[in-house]
């Protein structure tokens, strides 16, 4: 005679929190090594000059231009190529100080509209101290 055991049989089951821990330990993972430098993103291939280069300044604002003529601000990229927009977000980086030094840097494979976008930007709101960046002539 067979006696049969009454309780209830074991019935598989997922556990879903070694797997919550999982995706929580790679998305953490992820997020750390990532890196968030826009410079490390733009590739600019600047114009070559022969000149000294001169000291930077800890404050200066930083103005970039890629070679689709998109414009960066400091950290931030300008959505749209219009003036209006790009003084909006150099208003907003660089607030009421008008007096610190700007280093615009441009693509040797920009197009001359978008750096005289740019310069023509920074005169209206009124910087003065306005640096072009350009790579060392190579070593022959």
């Amino acid at each position: 005679m067979r006696i049969r055991d009454h309780r209830k049989d074991d019935e598989p089951e997922i556990n879903l929190v070694p797997l919550i821990d999982v995706v929580l330990c790679l998305i953490i993972f992820f997020v750390i090594t990532t890196t968030f430098d826009a410079r490390s993103v733009l590739k600019l291939q600047l114009p070559r000059a022969d000149g000294q280069p001169a000291e930077a300044q800890a404050k200066s604002l930083s103005v970039l231009v890629n070679a689709d003529g998109r414009y960066f601000i400091g950290d931030r990229e300008v959505l749209r190529t219009d003036i209006d927009s790009l003084k909006r977000t150099i208003s907003e980086v660089a607030g009421d100080d008008h007096d610190r030094n700007v280093l615009l840097r441009a693509d040797a494979r920009t197009p001359h509209q978008a750096v005289v976008t740019a310069l023509d930007a920074l005169g209206q709101l009124g910087f003065r101290r306005i640096a072009i960046g350009t790579a060392p002539e190579p070593k022959r």
